[in-house]
């Protein structure tokens, strides 16, 4: 995943430019993308700095790095249409994109950034990314649930990797991932004839819940 952005359309709709005025520009020579001078329809990423005649149209934009808790009851989306999505929560000042979803009634850490790249590392299983969560089921754990879990469980779509999972208390284990089946854990522990009733998810890689309270957020970089 990487949001990628066409030149004429960006001059267009963004900058308010006319059709025929993009075209002049991306044909004169002196439309500089990221240094570079374009000549074509280009496509650019979110970071880029667009220079005009010398004149900065679009300055680089760093990378931006949120760890959210998600509230259990929101939608992982931005999306204005539905009524409880993140932008109730959090105020998105520039295109962002989420590493790993939720779904609206699991909660915890959310990661948001306008870094492509890395969404794509941490949501996609080929990179084996763990994802830790705590799970709250409504049946009493046994050895032999807590076995099944760890050693894969047929889900209908397929049968989940192996995975780590310790019991917490009666009621309470944690889980860690390395895929992202859609609603995974949900659908683990009903085969295996539980309900979960609360799922928080606690980490992505590096990146801990730690002691964010619901709808707060921090921001962090990659090097801490």
């Amino acid at each position: 995943m990487s949001f990628r952005l066409n030149i004429k359309y960006y001059l267009v709709h963004t900058l308010g430019f006319t059709n025929k005025e993009a075209i002049r520009a991306i044909g004169s020579g002196n439309l500089v993308v990221n240094g570079q001078v374009v000549r074509e329809n280009i496509e650019f990423d979110e970071t880029s700095e667009i220079l005009y005649n010398g004149t900065v149209l679009k300055p680089d934009t760093p990378f931006t790095y949120i760890a959210l808790y998600k509230p259990r009851g929101i939608e992982t989306t931005h999306n204005p249409e539905i009524e409880a999505n993140l932008t109730t929560i959090f105020s998105f000042e520039r295109h962002m994109g989420f590493a790993g979803r939720l779904d609206k009634e699991s909660e915890g850490l959310l990661i948001l950034t306008n870094d492509g790249k890395y969404i794509q590392r941490m949501s996609s299983p080929a990179f084996e990314k763990e994802k830790e969560y705590l799970v709250t089921v409504n049946r009493e754990l046994t050895d032999e649930f807590l076995e099944k879990i760890r050693g894969g469980v047929d889900i209908m779509i397929c049968k989940t990797r192996p995975c780590i999972a310790e019991k917490v208390s009666a009621f309470e284990f944690r889980i860690i991932l390395t895929e992202g089946k859609n609603r995974q854990i949900r659908r683990m522990c009903r085969a295996l004839g539980s309900t979960v009733t609360r799922l928080i998810r606690l980490r992505i890689d590096q990146v801990q819940l730690g002691d964010l309270k619901p709808g707060e957020y921090r921001s962090f970089s990659l090097t801490s």
